[in-house]
């Protein structure tokens, strides 16, 4: 693998770096940032500024209107967007959107890009991935799909419970899977004003970085045309692991823009702040988390690259993308914690940005994934691997 960059990749990352720095991050505390994110008026102006930049939904092909960026170049891209706590909703890269149009590129029909796609990468609209449901449906385990689809005539009848659906309030149109009668599971496009969709409330969580929050769906006799089917019937899982493998990636590039926002601060705080006659970064104790903070940061991005690498070369990656999620998601928190300990009170309040990235931070072990669920994946294709020697 060679690890220089092109001078068109330099250009843009700088040009990303510049961006985020003088229009996106003094957005940081605006008021319009709530509890549930930032709420669409703050999206929309955020994106008409990347808009003007030249910068928007850049992973999106040059057909429909992005910058068709490989997956290496997400990985230095993404990584910069990320630096802002809003670098990704300004740039219209953050989840569950980035995933979607990844798989809707790859799978809708060209009628289905028409009517969603091509709005929400010009950013005027936003999406959801309805899959996860409260117990005892769906969660790390899809096999436990319980919202159900029926054919009724030329139409297709779906009814279940969805829970922490990214995005779900405000969003335009919802990817929902469902399971079929023969046990299968299929995926369908809805528009999220139809009869038959209602938002139940949305869940209070930990993070505040994803516009419309994380809701409850209840899905009611929700009739859903033949048209709208994503894909094939029955084929559903096959197109999860089409957009999962690469959504687990995007969230690394993503949050490991912020782990390095977290150290940044942490090491420009250690460098004047004195305590016991010098500068803290003088004090061993200090110096070895700055230092340790590097190394892991280091080694979340060869992760990440490595796994890009692959992904270019058209390899699933499927292993080596759960690999670098445990890695990167326990890297990326023990930086953040650890730059919370050397800011000490002004970590834990928000007169830095710090606070609000270890909130957010914390959730990143759990999305796509929680690092036990990757790691007893890994270890079974590790067994099999091994008994195929």
């Amino acid at each position: 693998m060679d690890f220089s960059l092109s001078p068109e990749l330099v250009e843009l990352r700088e040009r990303m770096r510049s961006f985020i720095a003088e229009k996106i991050i003094p957005f940081e505390r605006d008021p319009r940032v709530t509890s549930h994110g930032p709420n669409e008026d703050l999206r929309r102006e955020l994106v008409s500024l990347a808009k003007q930049a030249g910068l928007l939904t850049p992973h999106a092909s040059k057909e429909m209107g992005g910058l068709g960026l490989s997956h290496i170049a997400k990985s230095v891209v993404f990584e910069e967007a990320g630096y802002s706590t809003l670098g990704p909703t300004a740039l219209n890269i953050h989840a569950p959107d980035e995933g979607n149009i990844h798989l809707m590129e790859e799978v809708a029909t060209p009628a289905q890009k028409d009517r969603w796609l091509r709005p929400q990468v010009e950013g005027r609209i936003r999406s959801c991935f309805a899959m996860t449901e409260p117990s005892p449906g769906a969660g790390s385990d899809p096999s436990m799909l319980s919202t159900v689809a029926v054919k009724q005539g030329a139409d297709y009848v779906l009814n279940g419970t969805k829970w922490f659906i990214t995005g779900a309030d405000g969003a335009s149109y919802a990817i929902i899977m469902a399971r079929m009668e023969d046990g299968s599971a299929t995926m369908f496009l809805t528009d999220m004003d139809k009869p038959g969709i209602r938002l139940e409330r949305n869940m209070d969580a930990m993070d505040a970085c994803f516009t419309g929050g994380h809701g409850v769906l209840r899905f009611e006799n929700l009739r859903i045309p033949q048209e709208d089917v994503l894909g094939e019937i029955g084929k559903g899982f096959r197109y999860a692991q089409i957009r999962l493998a690469p959504a687990r990636l995007t969230h690394c590039m993503r949050w490991l823009g912020q782990a390095r926002r977290a150290h940044d601060v942490a090491v420009a705080y250690a460098a004047k702040r004195q305590a016991f006659g010098k500068p803290l970064a003088e004090h061993e104790g200090v110096g070895f988390m700055l230092a340790d903070n590097d190394m892991d940061l280091q080694t979340a991005r060869l992760h990440i690259w490595h796994t890009a690498w692959l992904l270019d070369r058209g390899e699933k990656g499927n292993y080596e993308s759960s690999r670098a999620k445990v890695v990167c998601s326990e890297a990326s928190w023990r930086v953040v914690d650890r730059a919370v300990q050397v800011l000490g009170g002004q970590g834990v309040t928000t007169e830095t940005i710090v606070m609000r990235i270890f909130m957010d931070m914390r959730a990143f072990r759990i999305y796509d994934g929680p690092s036990e669920v990757h790691r007893w994946s890994m270890a079974r294709k590790l067994v099999e691997q091994s008994h195929r020697k």
